[in-house]
């Protein structure tokens, strides 16, 4: 089934508006515009309206990620948000990276809720889930506050950290913590025999693991997609990988899966991850698979 996702009713955050390559957003009380590539319209709201952002990132001469942030009197550079949607409760916390980066893709408000819904539906027997590229945690952390046994693995240290900050935030405890590259981990995995009811996934078009690792999306999601289908428990299970990459059709995303995970046909979930602003305009934010089975 070929699906659009986006987020509900969330009253700490809001895209604004968007375009030229820009968007506009609220997170709790502040107002940041940031580049976003695929904003390739004209803006809804007038420039007046930019101009109340308490944040603006511009990126560096010759770069698509570096720059920094002009931050208005009063602007912080960390501050919190609350969420709090269909018993889901979490607080996070932001901060103003060198990369554009809040710590956090509000897009992905509705994989939160699979995730916690899934979660749920075997926390009788406290699921093993194990999320991968796992950035600042908001997906652990909705299995976890949902009963899961949850190992979080991101190759950046301090990312790490900031997602147990985020754990702290939100009253939870218990996440295994592994800095480690995804790929080397989930191969020594499947040779010990390990079993997971959830897997998540949210793999970078490239990346470092923390010792030099290499990642190239196009060049290894085949074989890591294979290896998860060796690592999910075969009698009860989810699954959910996320992709932002330009250029990554979902298509791409449903021939690898069809082919790895022929069992998910009728329960699977394809297609794109979106926001609207103010203007009713959707902001494509990437693609998405998912899919569950027993439970």
């Amino acid at each position: 089934m070929y699906s659009f996702l986006t987020t509900g009713n969330w009253p700490d955050y809001e895209l604004l508006d968007a375009g030229n390559f820009e968007k506009l957003e609220r997170f709790g009380r502040y107002i940041l515009a940031r580049p976003e590539p695929q904003a390739i319209w004209d803006p809804h709201l007038p420039a007046s309206e930019w101009q109340r952002a308490h944040a603006t990132f511009t990126r560096e001469k010759g770069s698509q990620e570096r720059g920094q942030w002009k931050l208005k009197p009063g602007m912080p550079e960390q501050w919190i948000i609350n969420y709090d949607q269909a018993g889901l409760r979490l607080r996070f916390r932001l901060g103003l990276s060198s990369f554009k980066h809040v710590g956090l893709f509000p897009e992905q408000d509705p994989n939160w809720q699979f995730i916690y819904e899934q979660t749920k539906r075997r926390q009788a027997t406290a699921p093993r889930v194990l999320n991968m590229f796992a950035y600042t945690g908001a997906a652990t952390l909705a299995a976890r506050a949902a009963g899961a046994d949850v190992t979080h693995l991101d190759s950046v240290k301090q990312v790490n950290f900031w997602a147990r900050d985020n754990m702290e935030a939100s009253n939870l405890d218990g996440v295994r913590w592994l800095v480690e590259d995804a790929m080397k981990y989930v191969r020594r995995e499947v040779k010990r025999g390990s079993k997971y009811q959830g897997l998540i996934l949210d793999p970078p078009a490239y990346g470092r693991g923390p010792n030099g690792e290499k990642w190239q999306l196009e060049d290894e999601l085949n074989e890591m997609l294979k290896l998860c289908k060796e690592l999910l428990d075969p009698e009860d299970h989810f699954f959910l990988i996320n992709l932002y990459s330009l250029g990554f059709s979902a298509l791409i995303l449903e021939n690898l899966v069809s082919e790895i995970f022929p069992q998910s046909q009728g329960q699977r979930e394809i297609g794109e991850i979106y926001l609207h602003d103010q203007g009713q305009r959707k902001l494509p934010l990437g693609t998405f698979c998912r899919f569950s089975t027993g439970g």
